[in-house]
């Protein structure tokens, strides 16, 4: 008579998968300067794939140089923009004195309004602000440091995305052998077929959003330009940067435009501002996002929220960005493991997704193995692998 061997009670599943989830979340928190470089230098990886790709196939450079090249043109990239918004805010220090004399301006305004509404006497306002103006110079050398601790942290950061993004694609093609050695081989060819899914939907996400920034920079900047906005270009950059951070970044955005405009046009042109940065975000909300990156990754809109707060909960501004990426890779190998399905469909949407097909001469190219082997293979290895491959899980 044979025997089943009995599953696992619910309760005994649920504990494992609750430790470890709680294990995932403790392991991201502690190793936050360690992951996050290396999450943004795997997305820049990919994007710079195919220019480090083509450098070695059609000028014939090593793959040292040509790993270099792609990385130091992003880097110039970068500096470009960051150019750009430092021209601009130099430009800002020239009227200086006119933000100060309009922010002084509404402020006894807003004094003689106080006075009136809730009779609170202009000279005890004066005291109250003197009261906090000694606290914050009291802690004005602790905010300090901290303001050159963060900027210190920042550089040190981008320096170990670039680091990261060169090292992954100069041991592409080792990581791609790992990743298939490390599997049973009768999975290799689903191996094969998540990498080539999340290289093909990150990249087209990260061409989104950047066609994305490009496009809501120069709607800004258009619509400001024609409200007779001063700083209309500097206001622009900073929108279209800042609509990248998925909700939160666009009324940061939207509220840095509104203060730098009442400083220098009065509350009429703030509101008109305010308005014109609500409407483009609506307008990029629900036709350029679902258009240009939604068809990219489609993760439903309560999936996203949560994301982006655990995101931040876990590694603050860096997470709200890296959430959305996350969060498809994590789809995608959940669409292509058969017990883990359901969950991926759980961070879909309702609309049918039309799968690209795998991108198996491109993960051939990378991963110097051939996918059709491993499909058309019945038992042993594939050749150039190594034997005793039954352990492995």
């Amino acid at each position: 008579m044979a025997f089943t061997k009995p599953s696992a009670p619910f309760y005994t599943k649920l504990a494992m998968v609750l430790i470890s989830l709680i294990a995932l979340f403790y392991i991201a928190i502690l190793g936050k300067t360690i992951l996050a470089p290396l999450v943004f230098g795997l997305l820049f990886a990919m994007l710079l794939l195919p220019l480090a790709s083509s450098l070695e196939r059609k000028l014939r450079l090593p793959r040292s140089l040509s790993s270099i090249l792609s990385v130091l043109l992003l880097l110039a990239a970068t500096n470009f923009i960051l150019y750009m918004v430092g021209a601009q805010i130099t430009t800002m220090t020239d009227d200086w004195p006119l933000f100060k004399q309009q922010v002084m301006s509404s402020l006894n305004d807003l004094q003689h309004w106080i006075s009136a509404k809730f009779h609170i006497r202009i000279k005890q306002q004066n005291t109250y602000l003197d009261n906090a103006t000694s606290k914050l110079l009291a802690t004005g050398s602790s905010v300090l440091g901290d303001a050159v601790l963060s900027l210190s942290s920042l550089v040190l950061f981008m320096i170990f995305i670039m680091f990261d993004t060169f090292f992954l694609l100069y041991y592409r093609r080792l990581i791609v052998r790992f990743l298939v050695s490390v599997f049973k081989e009768e999975n290799a060819v689903t191996v094969y077929d998540i990498i080539a899914h999340i290289q093909s939907r990150l990249r087209q996400y990260i061409l989104g959003l950047a066609l994305e920034m490009v496009i809501v920079s120069a709607a800004t900047f258009l619509g400001l330009w024609i409200l007779g906005i001063k700083y209309a270009l500097l206001l622009g950059i900073i929108t279209g940067l800042f609509n990248l951070i998925p909700y939160i970044g666009i009324i940061t955005a939207m509220l840095l435009s509104a203060l730098v405009t009442f400083a220098t046009a009065g509350a009429a042109k703030m509101l008109a501002v305010a308005g014109v940065v609500l409407g483009i975000h609506l307008i990029d909300a629900n036709v350029l996002l679902p258009v240009i990156v939604g068809s990219k990754v489609r993760i439903n809109a309560l999936i996203t929220v949560l994301g982006v707060i655990v995101g931040e909960s876990v590694w603050g501004i860096t997470g709200t960005f890296l959430a959305i990426p996350v969060i498809a890779m994590i789809k995608i190998i959940f669409d292509r493991i058969e017990p883990l399905k359901p969950w991926g469909m759980l961070l879909g949407d309702e609309r049918d997704e039309k799968e690209p097909e795998p991108l198996k001469e491109e993960i051939k190219e990378e991963g110097g193995v051939n996918p059709d082997e491993h499909e058309n293979s019945t038992a042993g290895p594939a050749d150039g692998q190594a034997e005793g491959s039954d352990g492995k899980g």
